[in-house]
């Protein structure tokens, strides 16, 4: 192998190995939120259905609460 494949396979799976997680101990629930609007939000349908969708699905997936 050359020194340019090397290093670019080196670079590769030094870039790979720092988005390794845990699965037993990490998920997306350990950073995703509900979303929690105030008053002075001024919002579109599209916007709020979106909001609605993300917060249904993180109760389902995540357990948060109302």
């Amino acid at each position: 192998m050359t020194y340019r494949m090397t290093a670019m396979l080196l670079l590769i799976a030094v870039s790979v190995a720092g988005c390794a997680t845990d699965p037993l101990t990490r998920s997306d629930c350990d950073w995703a939120q509900p979303i929690k609007l105030s008053r002075e939000d001024v919002l579109t349908r599209q916007t709020k259905e979106q909001i609605a969708a993300h917060n249904e699905i993180g109760s389902l997936l995540c357990r948060w609460k109302s």
